[in-house]
């Protein structure tokens, strides 16, 4: 695997990108690759929503720019366009907050945890609904 290339794993059935710690112009590409790749993979079976999910694994990351930002908005854009979501994990402060200053925290549902973006999916273990966006100040 290259310095550029991130895995995906089907985590319960759902196709998680796990992230580097630090996302900027060096590495945008990698993790564009792998995003791709996640939004192809064969998720299980999708009860309630009937439209596939992915999360975004950034619970190591401590840093992204706006190449990083670019290239998860573009993969939410893809996703949602394909009738699909994707969740992001995040951890720590300083990324949520860059998430919050740009934005994409009101854009892309954001969890506190891997666990808990995974139970947001519709192959997670219990369909929840996603969380109100359009609220957050």
């Amino acid at each position: 695997m290259s310095e550029d290339s991130f895995p995906v794993k089907l985590m319960r059935g759902v196709p998680v990108v796990t992230a580097p710690e630090e996302i900027d112009i060096t590495n945008a590409g990698g993790l564009r690759a792998s995003l791709l790749e996640a939004a192809l993979v064969e998720a299980a079976p999708v009860e309630a929503a009937g439209h596939p999910a992915f999360v975004v694994d950034l619970t190591r990351t401590r840093f992204c720019d706006s190449a990083g930002i670019q290239v998860l908005v573009e993969a939410h854009k893809r996703a949602r366009a394909a009738g699909g979501q994707v969740l992001l994990a995040t951890s720590g402060a300083a990324v949520p907050r860059i998430f919050a200053l740009t934005g994409i925290d009101r854009v892309i549902p954001s969890f506190a945890s891997l666990d808990e973006a995974l139970a947001y999916t519709p192959a997670g273990t219990g369909p929840l609904p996603l969380p109100d966006l359009a609220g957050r100040t």
